[in-house]
């Protein structure tokens, strides 16, 4: 693809509409975890994790438990418990295609984030997963992650985003209910919002 009157495919044009990169964000990349970076994982309760397809096909999932469920096995290796979810598998099955991960850590409360990139890996009976319980429920399934580069990224786009702000948050009722989206997006979904909201509530209430 040429570079057109919107659209930018040469990454000289790109580079060209940016000012250059400073030498810390050059130099602040790590090829492991420090004590720092160690420390953010242990307050984390929340990560989303990319992945990619084999055709290239990208998604990137949420996921949650108490602060420090991401366990820090080597100074260049995690491991993420995997719980069950809605099953479709999707960042499962992308990492058997394809290992390239990416990962970015996030702190209630805390305008940067934790950025990870690095190869993953599926396990079962892993014996780390025993240390990932949560109400006596251990998870058969984790992914390992061998870590490539890691560095704290900067609180521009959370501090524009007032993320953890409660003035900034919306009145939820302004929006529908999941329950009311997914009846509306699924024409052939034999219930109503009520039921779908009922039943996606009781699958709340077994979190594990």
């Amino acid at each position: 693809m040429a570079d057109g009157d919107h659209g930018i495919a040469n990454e000289s044009n790109l580079r060209s509409r940016y000012r250059d990169v400073s030498e810390l964000a050059k130099k602040k990349v790590l090829s492991r975890l420090d004590k720092h970076c160690r420390a953010f994982i242990g307050l984390s309760p929340f990560v989303c994790l990319s992945t990619a397809a084999a055709d290239g096909k990208a998604d990137v999932s949420p996921r949650g438990d108490p602060p420090g469920f991401v366990k820090v096995l080597h100074d260049t290796t995690l491991l993420i418990p995997d719980r069950s979810g809605n099953n479709r598998l999707d960042t499962m099955t992308n990492i058997i295609a394809n290992p390239h991960v990416g990962l970015i850590f996030f702190v209630p409360g805390m305008d940067e984030t934790l950025r990870i990139d690095g190869q993953a890996e599926i396990v079962a009976g892993h014996p780390g997963l025993q240390d990932c319980a949560v109400n006596g429920s251990v998870p058969e399934v984790g992914i390992v992650v061998r870590i490539g580069h890691a560095h704290l990224h900067c609180a521009k786009a959370l501090k524009r985003a007032k993320l953890w702000d409660t003035q900034a948050q919306i009145d939820r009722k302004s929006f529908p209910t999941l329950g009311k989206i997914i009846t509306d997006q699924i024409a052939e979904i034999e219930m109503d919002a009520d039921e779908a909201d009922e039943r996606i509530d009781r699958g709340y209430q077994k979190l594990y």
